[in-house]
């Protein structure tokens, strides 16, 4: 059966987007730096073997620009686990079999890793987690049914990928986890060595914060 990727992504508005990187960052600045981390992940996930769909927070007119060819679809109202259910709602109504959801938060996210996803859903598995460095996960994949998969769960803490794993095994379904990343969410992130690495292609997303003058990380117990 077909496959999806479908990509969750605002609109690069200042005071919107990346806003835990202010004061670090200007509103502006953040904003800037979504906008580059969206078209990084776009261009990186393109040549991959699935059909790309790209819900929006509304504002399709600015994804109609920056991604034309795209399926655009908008983001259903309230919380993340209600907004996961209406996409795989939708993808499945739209006819795609195994389905893989990412956000615009981890540019230089490996696209071997969304490759790997689908290929534990089409060796089947129920679905599949990838674990981010902060307790939550930058990818979820699912073959079929999402069950109670996003319900009940305290979303934006430590607890997401724990609790979403309960919530899979009370569901009875397999879920493997693929390796660990890292988004971009805080001014720490942003010092993070492997972020500037030039093979990882995230080539505008690099460049940005190339321009910034962000200071070094203080050793600890420095003073």
């Amino acid at each position: 059966m077909k496959r999806a990727l479908a990509i969750f992504a605002k609109t690069p508005l200042p005071g919107k987007v990346k806003t835990r990187l202010s004061p670090s960052l200007s509103p502006q600045q953040a904003a800037d730096l979504y906008r580059c981390m969206l078209l990084d992940t776009l261009e990186r996930v393109a040549a991959l073997d699935a059909e790309k769909i790209l819900f929006h927070d509304g504002e399709s007119a600015f994804f109609r620009e920056t991604a034309p060819g795209v399926t655009l679809v908008a983001q259903a109202a309230g919380g993340l686990g209600t907004r996961l259910e209406h996409a795989c709602d939708t993808l499945r109504s739209m006819g795609y079999g195994p389905c893989v959801v990412i956000g615009t938060d981890a540019p230089d996210l490996p696209v071997s890793y969304i490759e790997e996803a689908f290929r534990a859903l089409e060796q089947g598995s129920d679905a599949v987690f990838g674990p981010a460095g902060d307790g939550g996960y930058y990818l979820v994949g699912l073959r079929g049914g999402y069950s109670s998969l996003f319900r009940d769960i305290p979303w934006s803490t430590e607890k997401v990928l724990e609790k979403s794993l309960v919530q899979a095994k009370s569901s009875g379904f397999s879920a493997p986890l693929l390796p660990p990343w890292h988004d971009l969410d805080c001014y720490e992130d942003l010092l993070r060595p492997d972020l500037m690495d030039p093979a990882n292609g995230a080539v505008r997303t690099q460049a940005f914060i190339a321009g910034l003058d962000l200071a070094p990380p203080t050793a600890a117990g420095a003073l």
